[in-house]
């Protein structure tokens, strides 16, 4: 199911341009280097690529047709950069030519007043008569990095993951993937859904339950045209793979700019929270959020039940992270007396200890205390999650106690641990070596502390549903 959108063999760019800057070059140079702009992650497309424009011999060195009907190979994909008046007769070329899968990038229809959705609505009758699928339209296109295939005007191809991203905004995910590189965050798949005229949100979770790179699922979205049968299709994915959703147009102002964005209709935020909640999809704030989350989610266990403990080597920062877990509902576990005894007889605590939760090992914790400490909270059976909290002081072990973190997430597969590093340049290393073992990093606790809320929430929903 849409296979050819994101494997396909032969994919041809209607309304390839010579024009530079322009989205018909950009999707060409794409697919042909990997990217507009120059980025070590590009890889060019494997497949073969066709150029259709009437008025080009040649661009970017391949050859122009004058049509899609004059190419003898088979088509999988076609990618549309044509004025939207046109774009009707250019389906009805696809059909004849029997492709698959088109993505629209042109702009002008359902998001364009009452015209638009009628050209639209033309667009989609022409292409279900015909057996096309179709991405879009008014949308930046489709990224699928572990198959170098970039049939986007996107700035370069993202590193390979396995979040999948789903999108209803094309800029933003210019900007995600610029962003990504910084980071090195991969992707198992990118989405421009646009005007959502025929491919939904949901067939798009569909694809993406079946698909063995994508381990979590983070969605921008501004409105749904099929809430019941999203909320169907979101449950049934949920029990296998977290889906994590921005909702935008939450305030009047933003429906307002909603409704001239994509032509969604946003609807009340309260209303769409009340349903994600109900279909197992989690809520994030902002876009750093959902991109916590979603790889957080993609790489640890769900926490089975709301208990979790904190520790640390700075008080202050052990106190900020507890006033977050309160104010958001996460709730601290009491450290058991026979857990305090076992940190007192290991004889390496510092007598002034905290012996209570946040567990404050004091600032000059060097990797044994925290690993003695790490090993014996968890061991506690009603603690179900662990934030680590590194302050940088003259004598911490940084690495060493990032060697402890992952060596305890292999001693306890089911509980998750997140680390809150709070240093910068002196961490880097021991910061990379965490996230290298797929352990969630943040330099601020209130991050770490609704990293976990996310963790909890998936693991009550799927308790809830008898699925943990």
């Amino acid at each position: 199911m849409l296979d050819f959108f994101f494997n396909p063999k032969s994919i041809a760019v209607i309304g390839a341009s010579r024009k530079k800057n322009s989205a018909g070059q950009g999707i060409l140079k794409s697919l042909l280097k990997g990217g507009v702009f120059n980025s070590k992650t590009n890889t060019p497309f494997k497949g073969k690529v066709f150029a259709v424009n009437p008025k080009a011999n040649k661009i970017l060195g391949l050859k122009c047709y004058k049509s899609i009907i004059d190419i003898k190979n088979n088509i999988d994909l076609a990618v549309i950069v044509v004025n939207a008046k046109i774009v009707p007769y250019v389906i009805e070329e696809c059909v004849k030519k029997k492709v698959k899968g088109v993505i629209i990038i042109s702009a002008g229809f359902g998001e364009f007043g009452e015209a638009g959705h009628k050209l639209q609505n033309k667009v989609i009758k022409i292409a279900k008569k015909g057996k096309i699928r179709i991405i879009g339209p008014n949308c930046l296109g489709l990224i699928r990095p572990s198959k170098s295939l970039n049939a986007s005007f996107g700035p370069c191809m993202p590193y390979v993951g396995n979040v999948a991203f789903f999108s209803q905004s094309g800029a933003l995910i210019d900007s995600v993937i610029d962003w990504s590189l910084e980071r090195k965050y991969g992707f198992s798949a990118i989405v421009s859904m646009g005007n959502k005229a025929d491919i939904t949100i949901s067939d798009l979770l569909l694809w993406a339950e079946n698909d063995p790179k994508t381990k979590s699922i983070a969605i921008y979205l501004e409105g749904l045209k099929d809430g019941r049968n999203f909320m169907k299709i979101a449950k049934k994915v949920s029990f296998s793979k977290p889906i994590i959703v921005l909702k935008s147009g939450r305030t009047q102002t933003g429906m307002q700019a909603v409704s001239s964005h994509t032509g969604s209709l946003a609807g009340s935020y309260k209303i769409y929270k009340a349903a994600f909640k109900q279909s197992g999809v989690i809520v994030a704030d902002n876009v750093d959020e959902l991109f916590d989350m979603a790889e957080t989610l993609a790489n640890q266990p769900p926490c089975k039940k709301n208990n979790i403990a904190i520790i640390t080597n700075g008080g202050g920062a052990g106190v900020l992270c507890a006033d977050h877990c309160e104010s958001i509902g996460i709730n601290l576990s009491i450290l058991k007396k026979d857990t305090i005894s076992k940190l007192d007889k290991s004889g390496i605590m510092h007598p002034a200890y905290s012996r209570r939760n946040p567990l404050d090992i004091v600032g000059d914790a060097l990797s044994n205390r925290y690993r003695v400490s790490i090993n014996k909270t968890l061991e506690q059976n009603d603690i179900y999650g662990l934030i680590v909290i590194q302050t940088l002081q003259t004598m911490t072990e940084s690495i060493k106690d990032a060697e402890a973190v992952i060596k305890a997430r292999k001693t306890f597969p089911d509980k998750p641990i997140i680390t809150s590093y709070m240093g910068g340049k002196f961490s880097k290393k021991a910061v990379q070596l965490l996230e290298d073992n797929k352990i969630p990093d943040f330099n601020i606790p209130y991050k770490s502390a609704k990293t976990m809320l996310a963790l909890i929430q998936r693991g009550e929903w799927l308790r809830k549903n008898r699925k943990l």
